[in-house]
């Protein structure tokens, strides 16, 4: 039985919560008297739990809406925490945030304190939901991983294998298995939180699963460790891998029906200490939008696009770092300028979303496939539009140059921080400047930054003269309104953030841009010339879209580089 304080009796009998006879009955009974109080409706929960906070200073937490963090339950023995009806809940640095029964208990702060070697944060909960969660916590994970587990077989989902031999839903064959259903529970989870990666690690005595959403990683589901082995077999089935193979990367693909969509997964593995780590891309063909005028660019940059796509030849290239949107973008062109009578070829590594009446031809480097050899073949298949998925190496860039010089448009991808960059880079891989300044006609930069929640977003302050040093005009920083995400965020956003869209900065090749490039110019005078003729930089578009409240500065700070640079 938890030991109450004579304070608690005091504050709840005083305050006229509860009567001293009532007090006296549930006492004598030998139940937990809070318990009793609120089990026999002598007294309101709310109204106790928010006396006893109020007089200890203490804030109530509802434990049954908390999520045990792993690493706060590692900080106080079990044995402790049993004995004392406490449960460590949340860890940040050295900051230990404790549910107790009872807040007025000093010495037992004291003893956490020095048990744990953290600053105890104390909150306040009843002991039987002190109780349940930690033994809910303490089951490693079992029993949420079966109970989750339970309200995957009122699911469809079809799993399509590689060969499409064989469809599995959770409402038959497989069914017993638990691997089968927790993989299916992890799928159906990510695709409903709009998730890009899925990571699953292995710990010491949990797996843990995370999801990249909106650019950001956050853990969702830690089962026992003692799942991983047939967890990553049921992985590596799906995807025509080697299950026996533990010591070697392996990297896969396999394809679901879910709710009427057909998504792909690019699956890899990698051994780690402890076992393997699996990370799964997520291609989800619905969230690819069919046009350019989808994607939300600035005028003048769409603009540069479509004229630049509506060119009978010459090469169009799409730059930024990995995950920043550059095949979306690709794909949407393809879509653009895809009719009837033209014919359209892609080669990618590998080919991410499939579409219809676009022929698409996947890089297969083990099998003596590789992005040059597979271009090579594809311009003796007469196309009027190449894709080709990323400019990698010297040889690629020479033949993807030679194309566009030839009557083709091609389209393809560089890794550069800007657009101007992506030309010097060609010359630096070797292309002769003059054949790049006849090729390319047009160079996009793009990144992705996040929404501000529109439900919860608060206005934000900044002095005027940080806004000037970032990039702001001087006629734009009075009477300025700016937002940022609530740390806390809302029941539709849980962050502040809520999505992604792109910012994107076009480099179009003018007549004095062509001759910069053959007299060698570098990027940061090109860039300076192409702002003269009216570029939009990264940074100047990021400005304006947290100038129209539809991300944070912040936000569009960490994307982009400043102009000066």
């Amino acid at each position: 039985m938890v030991k109450i304080s004579g304070k608690i009796h005091r504050l709840l009998v005083d305050s006229g919560l509860v009567s001293a006879e009532d007090w006296k009955e549930v006492v004598a009974s030998g139940s937990p008297a809070i318990s009793a109080l609120i089990s026999r409706g002598m007294a309101d929960e709310a109204k106790i739990f928010g006396q006893l906070g109020k007089g200890a200073g203490v804030p109530p937490v509802d434990l049954s809406r908390v999520r045990t963090d792993a690493s706060a339950l590692d900080a106080i023995p079990p044995e402790t925490c049993r004995e004392h009806c406490v449960i460590p809940i949340a860890r940040n640095g050295d900051v230990l945030t404790v549910a107790v029964s009872d807040p007025f208990d000093v010495l037992l702060l004291d003893d956490l304190n020095i048990l744990s070697g953290c600053r105890v944060r104390p909150v306040l909960s009843h002991p039987e939901a002190i109780t349940a969660a930690l033994e809910s916590a303490l089951d490693n994970g079992r029993s949420e991983v079966d109970e989750l587990l339970e309200e995957v077989s009122t699911n469809d989902i079809e799993i399509r294998e590689e060969d499409e031999s064989e469809d599995l839903s959770i409402s038959g064959g497989g069914d017993g298995v638990p691997a089968v259903k927790l993989v299916n529970l992890i799928l159906m989870r990510a695709l409903k939180e709009k998730a890009s990666d899925i990571h699953i690690e292995p710990g010491e005595t949990q797996i843990r699963v995370r999801f990249r959403v909106d650019g950001k990683l956050f853990e969702v589901l830690t089962p026992p460790k003692s799942m991983l082995p047939s967890l990553l077999s049921r992985l590596k089935v799906l995807s025509n891998l080697d299950i026996a193979e533990r010591q070697v990367p392996q990297d896969g693909k396999f394809q679901i029906r879910y709710e009427g969509r057909q998504i792909d997964f690019r699956l890899s593995t990698l051994p780690v200490v402890g076992g393997e780590k699996a990370v799964m891309r997520i291609l989800d063909q619905s969230g690819i939008a069919m046009r350019l005028d989808a994607l939300g660019y600035e005028p003048k940059c769409l603009e540069d696009m479509q004229t630049a796509i509506a060119a009978s030849y010459g090469m169009v290239l799409v730059t930024g770092p990995t995950g920043s949107g550059k095949s979306t973008t690709l794909y949407a062109a393809v879509k653009d300028v895809a009719k009837p009578d033209i014919n359209v070829v892609t080669v990618e590594d590998p080919v991410e979303y499939r579409m219809d009446g676009i022929n698409q031809v996947p890089v297969n480097p083990k099998r003596g496939l590789t992005f040059a050899g597979a271009l090579r073949s594809i311009l003796r298949q007469d196309p009027d539009v190449v894709l080709v998925g990323e400019i990698r190496d010297a040889e690629t860039a020479e033949i993807g140059v030679k194309a566009a010089l030839t009557g083709h448009l091609v389209l393809s991808t560089l890794h550069t921080n800007d657009a101007p960059q992506a030309v010097t880079r060609l010359v630096d891989m070797g292309i002769d400047p003059f054949m790049v300044s006849s090729s390319v006609l047009c160079v996009a930069a793009q990144r992705l930054v996040r929404n501000l929640c529109p439900h919860c977003r608060l206005p934000t302050e900044v002095p005027e003269a940080e806004l000037l040093k970032v990039g702001f005009h001087e006629d734009e920083v009075h009477d300025l309104e700016l937002f940022g995400p609530n740390p806390q965020g809302c029941p539709r956003c849980k962050s502040g953030y809520r999505g992604r869209f792109a910012l994107l900065e076009t480099l179009f090749i003018s007549g004095t841009l062509k001759r910069m490039i053959v007299a060698g110019a570098s990027a940061h005078d090109m860039k300076q010339q192409a702002i003269e003729e009216g570029m939009i930089t990264l940074r100047r578009v990021g400005i304006l879209n947290a100038m129209r409240g539809r991300t944070s500065l912040e936000e569009a700070l960490r994307v982009t580089m400043s102009d000066s640079k």
